[in-house]
Order: C-alpha cells, then sequence, then structure tokens
C-alpha cells in the first residue's frame, strides 16, 4: 500500500512477505516512578496497569500469555509471525540476570521473530543495553522503545517523569551505538506545549540516530492523576481535527526513513476519559491520510527542504 508516510506494518509486511503481530506482555517489573527509587505515583498519564494496553492474559508465565495472545489473534490460517512486545512500565528496570530471563522466555517460540521492549531512558545501563544487544541476529527484530515524550524538559516536569531530555538523548545514542535498533515514544498535545515545541521535537529526533517513533495524542486514562487535572478543567485536551493537523506536520519533518509504529493510542472504552475520539482508531488513521492527499505532502518534506 502506497502511504504518506513509512509505517511500521508495511516494513514488516515487505520484509517477512507474512502477517508480523506484536504480542503485548505483561512482565511484572516495577518502575522506579513506583517503587520508590524516584517516586510512588508513578506519571501523571500512567494507570494501575502502566501506560499499555490491557495485555490478553493475566498470567505470570510468558509462555502462557502469548499462547494467549495468539488464540485472540487467530481470526484465519494466514501465515503469522508474532514480535513480543513487553509493552507495560519498565521493562529494563531488573538485575541483568532476571531480564535475560524474562527475554529468552519472550523468544522462546520458533514463531517469534521479534522482541521489542519498551522502557524508560534513564534505565538503562551499559551492562542492561550489552544484553539487549545480544539478541540481535539476522532476520530479526529487535527493538527498544524509549519514553521519550518530548524533548523539553517543563513538559517531561507536567508528566512527572523524574528525568530530563538529556537522559533520552543519551540512551539513544549509547543504544544506536551498540547496532539497537531505537523506537521513541513520542506524546503530543501536552499542556503548556506550542506548536513550535512538538515541531521541535520532531527536528531533534531527525538529527538523532532514531529507527522508529510511536506517536499518540495525550489522553485520559481513568484513576490517573492527569483524570483528576482534567475533572477540575485545568487542562486542554486537543480536537480530533487539531490532533490530525499537529501529526502530519509532525511527520513531515521526520526523516523519511524512520518508520511510524503508531498514529494513535489504544484503549478500551472503558478506562479511556478523554478524548472519545480516540476510540475510533480507523477513521483517525483515515483522516491523517486524507490531510496527508490534501496537502500533497509526506513524511520528510520538510527535512529535505531545510524546514
Amino acid at each position: 500500500m502506497n502511504r504518506s508516510y513509512f509505517f511500521f506494518g508495511d516494513y514488516l509486511r515487505s520484509k517477512y512477505h507474512c502477517r508480523v503481530l506484536k504480542l503485548s506482555l505483561n512482565t511484572n517489573l516495577s518502575c522506579p516512578n513506583r517503587d520508590g527509587s524516584l517516586g510512588f505515583s508513578g506519571c501523571i498519564f500512567c494507570s494501575e496497569n502502566g501506560s499499555a494496553s490491557p495485555v490478553s492474559s493475566v498470567s505470570d508465565d510468558l509462555v502462557k500469555q502469548m499462547e494467549d495472545g495468539r488464540n485472540n489473534f487467530k481470526r484465519s490460517d494466514e501465515d503469522t509471525r508474532y514480535i513480543a512486545y513487553l509493552q507495560a512500565f519498565t521493562n529494563t528496570f531488573g538485575t541483568p540476570e532476571k531480564l535475560k530471563k524474562i527475554y529468552d522466555a519472550a523468544v522462546s517460540s520458533p514463531d517469534v521473530i521479534g522482541l521489542m521492549i519498551g522502557t524508560r531512558p534513564d534505565c538503562l545501563s551499559d551492562e542492561i543495553l550489552e544484553l539487549i544487544s545480544s539478541y540481535k541476529k539476522d532476520n530479526f527484530e529487535l527493538w527498544l522503545e524509549i519514553g521519550m515524550q518530548s524533548i523539553h524538559d517543563k513538559s517531561l516536569q507536567f508528566l512527572r517523569r523524574m528525568h530530563d531530555s538529556d537522559i533520552s538523548v543519551k540512551s539513544i545514542l549509547s543504544a544506536s551505538s551498540r547496532g539497537i535498533p531505537v523506537c521513541v515514544h513520542i506524546i503530543l498535545g501536552i499542556p503548556g506545549e506550542s506548536w513550535s515545541d512538538m515541531m521541535r521535537t520532531a527536528e531533534v529526533i531527525s538529527s538523532l540516530p532514531v529507527n522508529g517513533v510511536k506517536i499518540h495524542q495525550l489522553h485520559v486514562i481513568r484513576r490517573t492523576l492527569l483524570e483528576q487535572l482534567y475533572a477540575d478543567n485545568k487542562i486542554n485536551i486537543l480536537s480530533m481535527k487539531e490532533y490530525v493537523s499537529i501529526i502530519c506536520d509532525f511527520i513531515e519533518r521526520l526523516r523519511p526513513d524512520i518508520t511510524i509504529h503508531r498514529l494513535i493510542a489504544d484503549r478500551d472504552e472503558k478506562s479511556l476519559v478523554a478524548p472519545r475520539w480516540g476510540m475510533h482508531k480507523g477513521t483517525v488513521i483515515k483522516a491523517i491520510e486524507d490531510e496527508f492527499i490534501r496537502r500533497g505532502s509526506y513524511q520528510g518534506i520538510l527535512v529535505k527542504s531545510g524546514f
């Protein structure tokens, strides 16, 4: 399919010539922003399940979680491969020995052709990066997903991330120096960020050795610190029209070789407070693609023209 942006799913299909799906797994690891190392309440957007969508199984056994996930995806006889996606909380927050057991279990099945590890930028020691690097091999999708969120310290303070932007840059450079593909997680619509602030984040990403970007709107999840601010009318949430315009502007400033892993957040109806348009993923993605067509634009157009 011809798109105006470099979609990760298209990249996988082209490379492996089959359906490749992510299996979201819960490693039951904690986070330094929850266990008291840095804080106890977590980031402002993070619920008791972490910032990830609920996984398909509550089992502590990763192999059992993967089996349950496969069963949920099995809607046809199409040849399917999987990426083990360690998404919720901080999946490098442990000793290298403990992490190795988790990663080994996640990739133990022959139909798993990738490992994606979600984490914070301040939980990536040299020893842990060396461990992650050891999983590199041909025809295997190894990805380190780093929660950058924004390049602006004021935004990270609002989100209560308990780290600054310098550590994000450092972790990206350290991972890249070991040949680990990096996907950065970015939130658009953080209160206090101007349009120029968001575009600056895109420009910085394009200047760094980043291989992928996962983008979504700031959304309000039940039982989070953000929910109370929203209930008290202390923050504004982007409308769908605003988000579509901003994300197209953002992608125009991303290098064309950067894969786009996500364009909108996924949450179930029960846990999502706002924006409610976030439940209509297909509608939002079509609106983004239509906007690119309307503009006659595409990913990286402003990188080539020097912004």
